[in-house]
C-alpha cells in the first residue's frame, strides 16, 4: 500500500506543479523506479515496449483518416442528406445535428474531431433557424462525444492493447448497439427543449436538396463506416489495415471524387495527424513507465483488493467505479485515464467476475461523458470555439444532454447484453 501511495502522490503533487500530463506519470514512475531499486534501465525499455504494440499501429491512420473526412466535405453532405430525410420540423436540425455525429463517428473515432466537423456546418445553419449558438454548441459537444464509442474508436484500441482478453472486433460490435442508443436518447432532449423554446419554427429555412440528389452526394460518406466495419468483420483485414483502408479510401473520395482536397492539403494534413499521434503516442509510452512501477511493485493490486474486500454488493463497488470514472472523465481525456486506471480496476473487474469486452464499453461511456462535461470538457471547448460562445453560457443547456447520456449508461451498466449481444452473435464473445 505504501508503494502505491507514493506513486500517485507523486503523480498528483506533479500535475499540481503544472507538469504536463505525460511528463509527471513519467517522472512519477521513474522516481518511484529508482527509490526502489528496480534498475532505471526499465524505464526505456518500458517506454518502446508501452508503444511497440501492433493494434497501436491503427491509431496514427485513424486519426489521418478522421482529418480527411473532416476536410473533405463529407460532414456538410451527410447534413444535406439527413435533413432531406427528416423534412422541417420543430427541432428537425437538432437531430439532424445528432445523427450526423453518429454516422461521423463511425469514421473519424474521436470526439473532438467529430463535434468540429459537425459544428462548423450545421452551427451557422442551426443560428438562422433559431436555435441559440449555446444550446447548438452544447448538444454537439453530447452527440460527438459519441465517436468514441461507436466503432471503429481509436479509445477501445487503447484499451485492448491494455487488457489482454478484450479483442479490438470484440469491442467495437460491443460498442455499436451502446453508441446508437445514446444517440438516439440524446435526440429526446433536443426535440423537447427545441419544442419547449420555439426553436426552429420561424427562422429562416435553407432550400432542401431533393432526397435522391443528396443521397447520391453523401453516399460515399454513408458507404465508410460499411467499408472499414465490414472489411473487418468478413476477414478481410485486421482493425490496423482498416485504418490504411480508410485513409486511403478518404484520400479517393476527397481528392478524386469529391475534388474538395488539393495534394498540397494532403501534406498539411499528414503533418497534423503526425503531431496529434505524436502527442496520443508520447502520453502511452510515459504512462507505461507508470504502470510497470505501479505493477512490479503490487501498488494496484493491493488497491484492487481493498476495493473487492469491501464489505458491501459488487453493484455497490460498480457504482463507485463508475462515479470515479465520470470524475476522472471530467478532468482528463479518455487515453489517460486509461492509461492511468486500467492497471486499478482492470485486476479489480477479473476479481469481481465482470466481462471486459462489457467493462470497456461501459468505462468508455463514462469517458465519452466527461468530453462534453466542465471543467475539462475537450468537445465542448471545440464547438465553443467555433460557435463564438463562452462555454459558461452552455451550462443552462447541457444538463439536459448529459442526463440522455448517463440514462443511457445506467442501461449498458444494468443490463449487459445490451453491449455483449452483438459481440456474440458475430463470433467474437
Amino acid at each position: 500500500m505504501t508503494a502505491a501511495l507514493l506513486l500517485l502522490a507523486a503523480f498528483l503533487i506533479l500535475l499540481g506543479l503544472g507538469v504536463p500530463l505525460a511528463v509527471a506519470l513519467g517522472l512519477a514512475g521513474t522516481w518511484l523506479i529508482g527509490r526502489e531499486g528496480l534498475g532505471l534501465l526499465a524505464v526505456p525499455t518500458n517506454v518502446y515496449a508501452g508503444i511497440a504494440k501492433y493494434p497501436l499501429l491503427a491509431i496514427p491512420m485513424f486519426i489521418l483518416a478522421g482529418l480527411i473526412f473532416e476536410r473533405s466535405g463529407v460532414a456538410l453532405r451527410l447534413v444535406r442528406f439527413i435533413g432531406a430525410l427528416l423534412g422541417a420540423w420543430p427541432g428537425s436540425l437538432a437531430v439532424v445535428a445528432v445523427l450526423v455525429c453518429a454516422v461521423l463517428g463511425g469514421i473519424s473515432g474521436s470526439g473532438p474531431a467529430d463535434a468540429a466537423a459537425v459544428a462548423a456546418v450545421l452551427i451557422p445553419t442551426m443560428a438562422k433557424r433559431g436555435y441559440p449558438k449555446p444550446f447548438s454548441a452544447a448538444l454537439i459537444a453530447a452527440a460527438g462525444s459519441m465517436a468514441i464509442v461507436i466503432p471503429p474508436s481509436v479509445a477501445f484500441i487503447v484499451y485492448s492493447v491494455l487488457v489482454p482478453g478484450a479483442s479490438v472486433p470484440a469491442l467495437f460490435a460491443a460498442g455499436l448497439i451502446p453508441g446508437l442508443l445514446t444517440s438516439l436518447a440524446l435526440t429526446v432532449p433536443a426535440v423537447w427543449l427545441s419544442r419547449r423554446h420555439g426553436f426552429d419554427t420561424d427562422g429562416e429555412r435553407e432550400a432542401r436538396l431533393p432526397l435522391w440528389r443528396s443521397f447520391r452526394e453523401a453516399i460515399w460518406g454513408l458507404l465508410a463506416p460499411v467499408v472499414i466495419l465490414g472489411g473487418m468483420r468478413t476477414g478481410l483485414f485486421t482493425p490496423s489495415e482498416a485504418a490504411v483502408v480508410a485513409v486511403v479510401y478518404g484520400l479517393i473520395v476527397g481528392l478524386v471524387i469529391y475534388r474538395t482536397l488539393r495534394w498540397p492539403d494532403v501534406g498539411h494534413l499528414l503533418a497534423e495527424a503526425g503531431e496529434i499521434s505524436g502527442v496520443v503516442l508520447t502520453i502511452i509510452g510515459l504512462a507505461s513507465v507508470f504502470a510497470w512501477a505501479g505493477a512490479t511493485l503490487g501498488a494496484f493490486d493491493t488497491l484492487a483488493r481493498g476495493l473487492a474486500g469491501l464489505q458491501t454488493e459488487s453493484w455497490v463497488v460498480l457504482l463507485l467505479v463508475n462515479a470515479l470514472l465520470l470524475v476522472a472523465g471530467m478532468l482528463l481525456d479518455a487515453i489517460s485515464i486509461y492509461l492511468i486506471l486500467l492497471p486499478l480496476l482492470e485486476p479489480l473487474a477479473r476479481q469481481l467476475g465482470w466481462d471486459l469486452v462489457w467493462f470497456g464499453v461501459m468505462m468508455t461511456l463514462n469517458l465519452a461523458i466527461g468530453q462534453a462535461t466542465p471543467p475539462m470538457a475537450i468537445n465542448l471547448m471545440v464547438t465553443a470555439r467555433i460557435a463564438g460562445v463562452s462555454i459558461e453560457s452552455t451550462i443552462r443547456w447541457l444538463w439536459w444532454p448529459l442526463a440522455a447520456m448517463l440514462v443511457a449508461l445506467l442501461l449498458v451498466v444494468a443490463f449487459p447484453e445490451l453491449a455483449l449481444w452483438l459481440p456474440r452473435r458475430l463470433g467474437y464473445g
